[in-house]
């Protein structure tokens, strides 16, 4: 398994492989890009089938949240590490204090945080072993509240303020009350998003692997459940993929049906591709590391010390952010990726 010549390498500084036979630890740090600033990123843990889908994994992640905190106006680099397990057996404290021995290891290159199949908890355990992690302490919330470290509904909030940059351009309503929106993935973000939707009037359909989560949904939003393939090819405005990612793909393409895509999922589009296709059928897509990149601004608040005002403020820059790339993509025929993808080389002075 070659890194150097791997289709995702995009001259990454840094990718180191930690094992740790006690704890039955196996995982991949990625470091991208640190033009801006140390590289943070989540941890995510997933029951990758090869060790070859957990590195295409970690670069692909890695990169994008180098251009996530630069579009984000953030002093920080990408990175993201990957732990190879199933999220719901294969946990241990032990193997958490290895992970946290890990990131430790690269001596502040690096600072980690929750994802998909982490959270709190987990973080918490790696901070014994590591100052160089996000999200273990309490903190004030977006309204004042206390709560935990956990940055979901932060990013939630800014894809809802995307969502709304993304629907005033394509369809040219500042009002969401009607609006159609269906959701893969109502786990902490998509249900956070959900509810901000609601309160919005939004009509909501959504999907989940894990039934819990819908049923949820069902019950305290009044959200319609649907199978998963038919979440796809819903009549409605916005199609929110916040699951996992290449969920846009050639056989999903020809099933979708809504104008926008505005989701919080990481590399949503399974090849690059496809963002051509989008645009050539009228589809506005949000490029998921502009919209998602709330969690992240929430971190580095979370380090720096700003205040919820701040953070709010921040996050809330995120639907400029996307104003631009809708108006420069409608001006110059670029898609909304190539788009994105210049302005963050911009920011990065490339």
């Amino acid at each position: 398994m070659s890194v150097f010549t791997h289709i995702d390498f995009d001259n990454h500084e840094q990718v180191v492989f930690g094992h740790d036979s006690a704890s039955g630890l196996r995982a991949i740090i990625a470091i991208h890009d640190s033009t801006l600033g140390p590289a943070l990123g989540g941890c995510r843990m997933w029951s990758y089938a090869t060790d070859e889908e957990a590195l295409r994994d970690v670069l692909r992640l890695s990169r994008g949240m180098t251009y996530k905190s630069a579009l984000a106006r953030l002093p920080l680099g990408g990175g993201k590490a990957v732990i190879i397990g199933d999220p719901r057996r294969d946990k241990s404290e032990a193997l958490f204090q290895a992970m946290g021995d890990f990131v430790d290891s690269l001596g502040g290159r690096y600072i980690t945080a929750a994802d998909s199949g982490t959270g709190v908890a987990e973080m918490r355990i790696m901070a014994q072993r590591t100052r160089h992690v996000a999200g273990a302490g309490q903190r004030e919330a977006l309204d004042g509240s206390l709560r935990d470290g956990d940055p979901s509904p932060s990013t939630a909030y800014g894809v809802f303020v995307g969502i709304r940059a993304a629907v005033r351009h394509r369809l040219g309503r500042d009002d969401l009350t009607g609006l159609r929106v269906a959701i893969q993935g109502v786990g902490q973000v998509g249900f956070n998003l959900a509810r901000l939707l609601k309160d919005a009037g939004a009509e909501l359909w959504v999907t989940d692997i894990v039934e819990a989560n819908v049923r949820r949904a069902v019950e305290q939003l009044g959200a319609r459940a649907v199978d998963q393939l038919e979440i796809f090819g819903l009549d409605v405005d916005v199609f929110a993929p916040c699951a996992l990612g290449a969920v846009i793909n050639r056989h999903t393409l020809e099933a979708l049906r809504a104008p926008i895509v505005a989701g919080a999922a990481n590399n949503q589009l399974a090849s690059p591709e496809l963002a051509e296709d989008l645009q050539r059928r009228g589809c506005l897509y949000a490029p998921d590391y502009a919209i998602n990149a709330g969690g992240i601004i929430d971190v580095f608040y979370e380090r720096s010390g700003g205040s919820p005002a701040e953070l709010k403020a921040h996050i809330e820059g995120i639907e400029a952010t996307l104003e631009e790339i809708f108006r420069r993509s409608a001006s110059e025929g670029a898609t909304t990726t190539a788009i994105a993808d210049r302005l963050a080389r911009e920011r990065l002075g490339r």
